[in-house]
Formats: structure tokens, sequence, C-alpha cells
């Protein structure tokens, strides 16, 4: 079967995160958007830990309605870096809260701990309660391995061998991170990091996963790619969205290249920060001139949430007015979830608007028009207009085409 996956978002107890982030919600905003299997995230908080055992579970694998929940947690250890943990039972997550206690100041203070410890030692204390372990929005220009280090080793130290994922985040893609030769081993995650249960964010990215059952063991053969389970999919928001995609102005959010900002040491004119961006810092790392994709490296699929399409299509600013969640609620009935919509279904049979039908096969096919964001503003994306000839644009992006890679409009968080 083919398994939807979203393995890294929070709870109520993380901070930012809206308090609608409770089980119910998580669970019935999930199956609206064709998610079977969600992370628990922050499952290493007490409280959060409180309301994950109430759960029914079968063979680490947490039920509520059609949803399927599995334990999942971010870490933030020395250097501010992110590691996601997903641990298989609650036996193994209490036995990593004890640990992880001891180099905590108040391990509860956020959904999301804070531990005095290193990449090997978050890892060793991982491996040992058989979790998986892998870096967060790897990328990103603050709390991520390649923020801090030049490879896994240099984070992982001598457990590199143990980690057995990538989280791209949601500013890069494959193409960014298979020029870079050490990942070519490990499997690549999508997930949403999502703040808030609502289809824009939850799962905004996620995995497709090819298993027999839902099953922790399953999920693990899955990332691990044994046994015939297998990732077979990765959706994603085009990194060029990103809001630290390119490098750019903290303040002012002018764009610079990679030279420019090496002769203006990293100062804009306004006097404020240039801040690195995450193409630029993947070509500082790239030992490939271009990337080179494994055998097993599933497809990427490039898109943006439905009610974003929806809003563009209508000329909307907002995917939370009451025309824009109508056309949703309308295109999800028949095919049953928006992943379907987005992902599976025949365009020619959705019902609905036709701008908008026009506009989830336009992102399909990848003609969108991307103006790149930078500096800590989001890029934006734009349909092109089929009757105004060339549109002016930064990049015009073809699903055929291999483009280096950046991300979306959506609140990062």
């Amino acid at each position: 079967m083919n398994v939807n996956a979203d393995l890294h978002i929070h709870s109520k107890y993380s901070m930012a995160t809206s308090n609608k982030m409770n089980m119910q919600t998580i669970a019935r905003e999930a199956a609206k958007k064709g998610i079977d299997v969600v992370g628990t995230g922050d499952c290493l908080h007490s409280r959060w830990m409180d309301s994950i055992k109430k759960l029914p579970e079968s063979n680490g694998v947490f039920s509520l309605n059609d949803t399927s929940f599995v334990l999942t947690v971010e870490i933030e250890g020395a250097n501010r870096v992110h590691h996601l943990l997903i641990i298989p039972s609650i036996s193994k997550a209490e036995e990593l809260r004890e640990r992880f206690l001891k180099h905590s100041s108040d391990i509860d203070a956020d959904g999301r701990p804070n531990v005095d410890l290193g990449g090997a030692e978050i890892a060793e204390y991982a491996r040992d309660a058989g979790a998986l372990i892998g870096p967060c929005h790897a990328f990103t220009p603050w709390t991520a391995m390649y923020a801090y280090h030049d490879s896994l080793e240099g984070c992982y130290l001598d457990l590199a061998g143990y980690v057995s994922f990538v989280e791209l985040g949601l500013s890069a893609d494959s193409s960014y991170a298979d020029r870079i030769s050490e990942l070519h081993r490990l499997t690549f995650l999508t997930n949403s990091d999502a703040h808030s249960p609502w289809p824009n964010k939850l799962a905004r990215e996620f995995n497709r996963f090819e298993m027999p059952d839902i099953t922790f063991d399953n999920l693990k053969k899955a990332i691990l790619r044994k046994n015939g389970c297998k990732p077979v999919l990765n959706v994603g928001m085009f990194p060029e969205e990103g809001k630290y995609n390119e490098s750019a102005c903290i303040r002012c959010f002018k764009r610079y290249t990679l030279q420019e900002c090496l002769i203006k040491k990293w100062r804009c004119a306004c006097g404020a920060r240039i801040k690195k961006g995450v193409r630029d810092r993947v070509n500082e790392l790239a030992d490939l001139p271009a990337p080179e994709h494994p055998s097993h490296r599933p497809e990427y699929l490039h898109l943006i949430p439905l009610a974003e399409i929806i809003a563009l299509a209508l000329g909307h600013s907002s995917p939370y007015t009451k025309t824009v969640q109508s056309a949703w609620n309308k295109l999800i009935k028949k095919p049953g979830s928006e992943i379907a919509v987005l992902v599976d279904a025949d365009v020619s049979g959705l019902e609905g608007d036709r701008m908008i039908v026009d506009a989830i096969r336009a992102f399909r096919e990848g003609r969108v028009v991307i103006h790149p964001g930078g500096g800590g503003r989001y890029g934006s994306v734009e349909l092109p207009d089929d009757d105004a000839g060339d549109v002016e644009s930064d990049y015009y992006v073809s699903r055929t085409e291999e483009m280096p890679a950046q991300r979306s409009l959506f609140d990062y968080i």
C-alpha cells in the first residue's frame, strides 16, 4: 500500500504554536489532507506524552479515527542544531526522556527540548533506544546541521553512519541535496514542521512510502529501504519560495550574489547583515556540478497547498476567505482529500471552477513563475499569463528541468 506521511510537526506545547495542535484536531485535519501517518512531535514533553498514551496503540502506531501517529520529537542540541528522532515505543520515549533530563535545564519548557549535547551524543542515545535519527531542515541558515557543519561527520562524528535520513526542509529539494555525494546513501524526508493544523500548514510537505501495512517496523524499513519497503515520492514546495533561498539583507531584503557578499563582508548598504542563502550554501558544500540522483531516489513533486493555489487562481490575498474555503471543500469532496486532488486525481475530472482546475494543472506541469525569497522574506509564486506571452520573472520552472532548489510563501515555523 502507499502511505502518505508527515513525520515532523509540533504540538500545542511548542513555542509559537497554535492551541489547536491537539490530537483530535490534528487527526481530523490530517484525514482531510489525505495523510495516513503523522509524527506526534514533542513526544518527550510530559503533558503531550500523556495525551499520546490515551490513544490505542499497536505495533508502535497510535490511532485516532482514521489517522495513525508514530512517536517523533525534534531535539535542539549544541550550536542550536535540530535533530529529528522517530521512536519505536512509549517505553523507549520514556527512556530517552530520562536520559535527556540530565542534560536539560527544563525539558518541559518547550515541546522541542533543548539539551546540552552534540550530534554524536544525541545519535548515540537514539541508537540505544532503537530510534531513527537525522538532521532537521538540514540546509536552512538557522538551527540546521549545514549551517554549523560542513559534513555529516562534522556533526555526528563516528555516529554519522547511524544517520538514516536527511530532512530537506522547505528550502531545499532533491536537486539541491543530491549535489552532495555524502547524502546519496540517505533517504530524503520532506515534512511540514507544522505549527498549526490547517491544510496550508499540515503536510504542506509530505512523503509517500510503499509498505505492506502501517507499523513502526514497516516505516523504519521504508526509511531504510529494506524488504521491499521504500519511499516512492517526495512532495514539497518550490525551494525558490523560501525566505532564505538567496543571500539577502535581513532588513531591506536586497539580494546579493555570493561574490558581492564577500566583497561587502556580509554587510548591506543599509548597514544590516546579509544572511547567506541556501542556494549559496549548497554551492559551497557541493562536490558535484549537477545533481546525481541515486537509483533509490524517488521523484520530487513540487506543489503548494491547495488553498494557496485556489487563492492564486481567484486573485484572493488569503487562503482563508469564505470563497477560497468553499472552493476547497467542493474540490476535495469527490476525490476525498486534498492530496487526492493535487497528486492523484485526473485533473480533467475535477469538479470546480475552471480557473482553479487550470491552476492545479499548471502546478502539476511545473508551469509557474517564481520570484525567489531571501533575508527572511518569502518568495512568491505566480501562475503564467498564457494570454500575455512571456512573463517577466526570476524563474520559470518546468517539471522536466532540474533546477537549483529553495521554497515558499507560508510561515516557515
